[in-house]
């Protein structure tokens, strides 16, 4: 799948909104707020379950890597949640 493709996969469920759980939370951070060089998701059963967690890295933007984009969608799919959230921008690693 091209990264596009996958970005507006991730971008349409991102957009419906908290719809309750199972829930997914995608954040990206880096060195600076224009290259996200890393991406954690994480898979929440029920509220107060544990949270799951898995990071993806990459020495370019993860936003722009194919293969990441994609394995998020898969990840999306699989896990048949009922909500994706995201943290809009990049949060910086110290």
């Amino acid at each position: 799948m091209n990264v596009d493709k996958a970005k507006k996969r991730i971008a349409k469920q991102v957009k419906k909104g908290f719809k309750g759980y199972p829930q997914i939370c995608i954040q990206y951070f880096g060195k600076s707020d224009n290259c996200a060089t890393e991406v954690v998701v994480q898979f929440i059963a029920e509220e107060g379950a544990e949270i799951q967690e898995e990071r993806f890295a990459s020495a370019s933007d993860v936003r722009e890597n194919e293969v990441i984009q994609s394995a998020l969608v898969k990840i999306i799919e699989r896990a048949n949640v009922s909500s994706v959230l995201e943290v809009e921008g990049v949060s910086l690693i110290k």
